[in-house]
């Protein structure tokens, strides 16, 4: 196999930002198409670097981005040149794939625009509880859950001891404490006792992961405290689901919501196609020969 040579020349004007982009009308055409990069008996020009970077880009960034551009570009032309000298390919073939997948990307952009015109992302919340009470067998916990409140407090906090009875207090007043105390002191917290959450990630990293049988913990336990030599860790459980139960619909709530628009967008993507095509019959514009 014949080793291949790369030539890539890049401009100076490469570097210039904005001004990497502006051609005078009063340039000669030798000038304006001067290549910036050769790959084999193939060239890039700059004008074909049009939109690469964006405006308001910064020198750097654009810079890096174009580089990057050309680069991959001359990468893909040799690509282009080797399998062209060790595969023997049917052009028409070529010729209609290309044209294929050029109208493809087409309708694809028009179907895009139509559906992010057309959609609605409003889902009420019988949407939700419908769906979830038709499939409720397909939310079945692959994780342990709880609903409750989690701080964690280094050992150097002061009234460390009043945080314990802020935890387990139900009072208005003290969880407004609680808060208080959470945004000065703590380290990391969750008070929101109505969101369920992934156990093993909130307790990843402290002593309460080191725990055997956490299914027997999530059953006997409401409230824990541990401390290593950093920090000590409050745990109030609320409530709790173990792997291999159905998941409430408070957490899969957003998995719902998603699901139901992208239904939408499937409905919309066919309803267009079905329009196009119905308008086309009606106005005599398609015939399918027999």
């Amino acid at each position: 196999m014949k080793n291949k040579l790369l030539y890539i020349v890049l401009l100076p004007a490469l570097f210039s930002g904005c001004e990497f982009f502006k051609v005078k009308s009063s340039e000669p055409e030798a000038i304006v198409r001067k290549p910036i990069a050769r790959a084999h008996d193939v060239y890039l020009y700059k004008e074909d670097l049009e939109g690469i970077a964006p405006s308001g880009m910064s020198v750097a960034d654009s810079t890096e981005r174009m580089t990057r551009y050309i680069e991959n570009w001359a990468k893909k032309q040799l690509l282009i040149k080797e399998a062209s000298e060790n595969i023997d390919f049917d052009e028409a073939d070529i010729e209609r794939k290309i044209l294929d997948y050029k109208y493809s990307l087409m309708g694809y952009e028009y179907q895009s625009y139509y559906i992010d015109k057309n959609l609605s992302k409003e889902v009420s919340e019988e949407e939700i509880a419908k769906y979830y009470e038709e499939n409720i067998d397909n939310f079945i916990l692959k994780k342990n859950i709880i609903r409750g409140r989690f701080v964690v407090v280094p050992n150097v906090a002061p009234k460390t001891e009043d945080v314990a009875k802020l935890m387990v207090s139900d009072k208005v007043a003290d969880l407004e404490k609680l808060t208080t105390y959470c945004l000065s002191f703590a380290t990391a917290y969750n008070i929101n006792d109505s969101l369920w959450i992934n156990f093993e990630e909130l307790i990843s990293g402290t002593p309460l992961a080191d725990i055997q049988n956490k299914v027997q913990f999530l059953k006997q336990t409401t409230f824990a405290q541990e401390s290593d030599s950093l920090n000590t860790y409050y745990l109030k459980l609320d409530e709790y689901k173990i792997s291999d139960e159905r998941s409430p619909m408070e957490f899969v709530r957003d998995q719902i919501r998603d699901v139901l628009i992208n239904r939408r967008k499937i409905e919309l993507a066919r309803k267009l196609e079905q329009q196009v095509y119905n308008k086309a019959k009606e106005n005599n514009e398609i015939e399918i020969y027999k």
